[in-house]
């Protein structure tokens, strides 16, 4: 049932109860489970006589599992729920959940630059792998390119938290990120949706931003071809205003196609999907703060910029009904395409501005058998994994000097090779009443085959088009002057051990996992000479892989009547070779990102989600997640003062908040044939160190959110009054350090750092935007 479809009497409270079970209304979201009643009139407002489960696919098991008997922290979010939250990408999720931030990087528009419990990254580099894998409809993204852009037709978003490597691989150590499209429905229906938003109350800053789309689904043939099909378009006129000229500036155009069969053949069920995915718009909105208030959304830059990304997405679903459990195969297809151009100084001189182009295309398959008995539930199967992985970048620097003195352009990039190899087996096993021995273990090989070429001035080229060189062999870092060809194979086992103690509606449990982020090979080396040192001190032309050793204890509680539910965890997770982006402001190259493993480290946490119907129309919500990290060892100078010692070891850990909190409500207002639904939410994340050597930080947020829907009298009829971050609070991409200073920039203390003569990089995300909604289901 949708919660946007009007009811009255006994349904309306079931409908509450609904809501207040699913993510989207509450920040405690996944962790609660989603109810709905049908009530007698004559006793309306008793408790809940049913509950249905919230189900999430993301343990591989046979058959969904209800998210309260999961020993697992995750938040899940199903249909209704992201459409009640007006959630138009996956970083609108990013305040739902405490130690949760699935951001954008900024550089890149689009590009993910997720953290989870305190492991992220801060790169656009296609080469660089994640911490928190993406998986759409069973396929793993292999880059983070293309992730963080326009979503409709959803039918759930699962986000596990803690390291996933038994089920889903390399580069979850952070966790996953599972999402799952619409699928066809047995009966004719449709949807369709129209939206404008935009900035208010903000003194003119920017323009309008128009949505529509629209779905619809049904049999071909009934019980055996059932079809869906949609649409989306997006134009958004620009939320910011560039101060060099007064334009409007990140204006964007997206446009989406999807289609979808499903072939029911008795015990077989197949499952296709196409997704064709274009979008292109302007450049970063940096903020220079050498020049500009980090607190405001002013900013100044000489050129708008550009991407443009054109994306194909397939799959094909196989699901056989065979003996005591599920035979399922899911392959994957995905081929991306995206350029960009961005005014990297962010000043309004052109005096360092950047191209690039990405090329990435994969395939992947996962065949999987998964049992259930009495007492025991078994997965296992195998993975492969394909990509093929291009990238050019060109840097113009100091374009504001006279033709004769302007250095020359800087070309090169990288290609890459990669396959993976994994086999996997998964179980739990209730050994005695109420008591499981949870058990699994995942064995990977990965290879990588490179050929990167330094960004460094020389003649134009292109790694894409291969015309750039890439060094001779064998590699000699005393005469090589232009990039390297390497292969690197990684092996590596990731097991899993814990046990789960079941009682009543709760539960206790509490495991050892392990995972792995891949090694490789950085695609944007622009300072030979610290490339040279670390081969010289680790014979290896890339980085290594990263371990991560997780060990976390749980709860999940609830009241017979699903009145009250809270989930808690705490965790220490161990980091090994920890890799980082090292980035240091360069007159010469504009910016140097090294990456490197630079430490060890250790991350302590503890995360609590609750939630309370205080009566048949009204609930509250609240989570908390701290977080303390430190470095135990550095193998590399991080703070850049040429020794490394204790100043390393006091710096803090880069994207870790140690504190994220909020609170949440729902009500319902009863009108007799409609009704108005009312939810707003709030959540508080601390500020964080961006950079390695905390020179970059991250402003501390308090977002708060509110929709207002009114369920009109006409059936399957919604309007929604919206608005997002109606505290105006500044958000940043990044804090990247560039050579270009300006009056702030002398002798300004920061949080976690002096930055006496630079400026930043600092690309920004939209502030307070309000907006109202049509929806009409039938």
């Amino acid at each position: 049932m949708s919660i946007n479809t009007p009811v009255s009497g006994p349904l309306r409270l079931g409908k509450i109860a609904l809501l207040l079970g699913t993510a989207a209304l509450t920040p405690f979201a996944a962790s609660a489970q989603d109810a709905e009643t049908e009530v007698q009139e004559e006793t309306r407002t008793s408790a809940l006589d049913t509950i249905n489960e919230i189900l999430v696919t993301g343990t591989k098991t046979r058959d969904p599992e209800n998210v309260q008997d999961v020993p697992l922290a995750v938040t899940a979010f199903n249909a209704d729920t992201l459409e009640a939250f007006k959630i138009r990408d996956i970083q609108g999720l990013s305040f739902q959940a405490p130690t949760v931030s699935l951001d954008q990087v900024g550089t890149s528009r689009g590009t993910a630059n997720f953290t989870v419990r305190g492991l992220g990254i801060n790169s656009s580099i296609p080469s660089i792998d994640p911490t928190v894998g993406v998986f759409v409809d069973g396929v793993y993204l292999g880059i983070n390119g293309g992730v963080v852009f326009d979503l409709f037709d959803l039918e759930s978003v699962e986000i596990l938290r803690g390291p996933q490597g038994v089920l889903f691989g390399r580069n979850v150590t952070g966790g996953a990120v599972v999402i799952n499209t619409g699928n066809p429905t047995e009966d004719f229906r449709g949807k369709f949706r129209a939206a404008v938003d935009g900035p208010a109350l903000d003194g003119g800053r920017g323009g309008a931003n128009y949505t529509v789309s629209g779905v619809v689904s049904g049999p071909i043939v009934e019980d055996v071809l059932l079809f869906k099909v949609g649409a989306y378009y997006n134009k958004d006129e620009g939320y910011f205003t560039n101060l060099f000229d007064g334009s409007n500036h990140g204006a964007a155009e997206t446009k989406i196609l999807r289609g979808a069969l499903e072939a029911r053949l008795g015990d077989l069920t197949l499952t296709g999907k196409l997704d064709y995915f274009e979008s292109d718009g302007d450049g970063p909105s940096a903020q220079n703060r050498a020049f500009f208030d980090r607190n405001s959304f002013d900013f100044a830059i000489d050129e708008p910029g550009f991407y443009a990304n054109e994306i194909w997405t397939g799959s094909l679903t196989a699901e056989w009904d065979i003996g005591p459990g599920t035979l399922t195969n899911v392959f994957g297809y995905r081929d991306y395409k995206a350029r960009t151009r961005g005014d990297i100084d962010a000043t309004p001189l052109f005096l360092f501005h950047s191209n690039s182009l990405t090329e990435q295309d994969q395939i992947s398959n996962e065949l999987r058998y998964a049992m259930s008995f009495d007492r025991i539930d078994l997965t296992f199967g195998g993975f492969f994994f394909q990509q093929d992985l291009a990238y050019d970048e060109s840097r113009e620097l100091r374009r504001d000097l006279p033709p004769a003195f302007q250095p020359p352009v800087f070309y090169g990039g990288g290609t890459q090779d990669h396959e993976v190899l994994g086999v996997f087996a998964n179980a739990q096993w209730e050994f005695v009443d109420n008591l499981s021995l949870i058990a699994g273990i995942r064995w990977n090989q990965e290879t990588k085959d490179a050929a990167v070429t330094y960004i460094l001035p020389r003649a134009a080229c292109s790694v894409v088009a291969g015309t750039c060189p890439t060094g001779t062999e064998p590699f000699n870092p005393a005469t090589e002057t232009n990039g390297f060809t390497d292969r690197v194979r990684f092996r590596n086992v990731s097991p899993k051990l814990g046990l789960q103690y079941e009682f009543a509606n709760s539960q206790i449990y509490g495991h050892w996992s392990r995972g792995f982020r891949s090694g490789g090979y950085n695609f944007r080396i622009t300072n030979v000479a610290v490339f040279n040192r670390a081969f010289l001190a680790t014979n290896s032309l890339g980085f290594d892989e990263e371990q991560v050793d997780n060990y976390e204890i749980g709860g999940k509680f609830q009241t017979d009547d699903g009145s009250f539910t809270l989930n808690a965890a705490a965790y220490i997770t161990k980091v090994g070779n920890m890799q980082r982006e090292v980035n240091l402001a360069d007159p010469g190259a504009g910016v140097v990102q090294n990456i490197l493993n630079t430490a060890d480290a250790t991350i302590t946490g503890f995360e609590a989600e609750a939630r309370m119907r205080v009566s048949d129309s009204l609930a509250f919500t609240a989570n908390i997640g701290i977080i303390d990290a430190e470095y135990d060892e550095v193998l590399f100078d991080i703070s850049g003062d040429g020794v490394i010692n204790d100043t390393d070891l006091a710096l803090s850990l880069p994207r870790v908040p140690p504190i994220t909190v909020g609170a949440g409500l729902i009500h319902e207002l009863d009108l007799g044939s409609s009704s108005i639904l009312t939810r707003v939410n709030y959540q508080y994340r601390d500020e964080a160190a961006y950079t390695d050597d905390n020179l970059g930080w991250l402003n501390s947020l308090s977002n708060l959110e509110a929709n207002i829907t009114w369920n009109t009298p006409v059936d399957g009829l919604s309007l929604s009054l919206y608005g997002r971050n109606l505290l105006d609070q500044v958000q940043e991409g990044g804090d990247t350090q560039v050579p270009f200073g300006g009056p702030n920039s002398t002798g300004v203390r920061r949080p976690f750092g002096a930055n006496p003569t630079a400026g930043t990089f600092s690309p920004l995300m939209r502030g307070r935007n309000v907006g109202i909604e049509a929806l009409f289901e039938f």
